[in-house]
């Protein structure tokens, strides 16, 4: 007997609460190209940053602007806070993980100051990006209003 092995749909939320748009609203070449990969971002209202997925905290830069969590089942998803926000060098943002330490939806990653972001004239908005596209089939992004690891934000099917 062959078991197929059905495309389920599997979910990215929110990893911070505000408003959802598509990448290309990224003041960003970098993020509205998808030159890292696909997905959305988040228009902070607060700067409370939580894993969007169930997995492990991949990478964690000393400037704690930005993280890499891998999902239990695979994906690489990048967190970005802000825009040219690693020139801060770690101001405005407390960091609440490690690389390598297993987490859970909703889990924070980082608490950023985001008036602290706006007075250094920078954009706080969250890009959020699989960056091993090569693993799914297909992406799709929700906009409107998201709260922070309860609203889904991207919906993807493995390969």
């Amino acid at each position: 007997m062959i078991f197929h092995k059905k495309e389920k749909s599997c979910a990215i939320y929110a990893p911070v609460s505000g408003k959802a748009v598509e990448l290309s609203q990224v003041p960003d070449e970098v993020f509205s190209g998808k030159v890292l990969g696909d997905g959305a971002a988040v228009i902070p209202e607060d700067g409370t940053i939580v894993s969007p997925v169930d997995g492990t905290v991949a990478t964690v830069p000393d400037t704690h602007h930005a993280y890499y969590v891998r999902s239990k089942d695979g994906l690489e998803i990048l967190i970005h806070v802000g825009i040219d926000t690693v020139d801060l060098k770690g101001e405005g943002f407390q960091n609440f993980v490690k690389a390598g330490q297993n987490i859970k939806t909703g889990d924070i990653l980082v608490k950023a100051d985001l008036n602290l972001i706006r007075e250094k004239g920078l954009n706080p908005i969250v890009p959020v990006v699989i960056t091993n596209m090569d693993a799914v089939n297909r992406i799709s992004a929700t906009k409107g209003i998201m709260e922070a690891g309860k609203t889904t934000l991207i919906t993807y099917e493995r390969k």
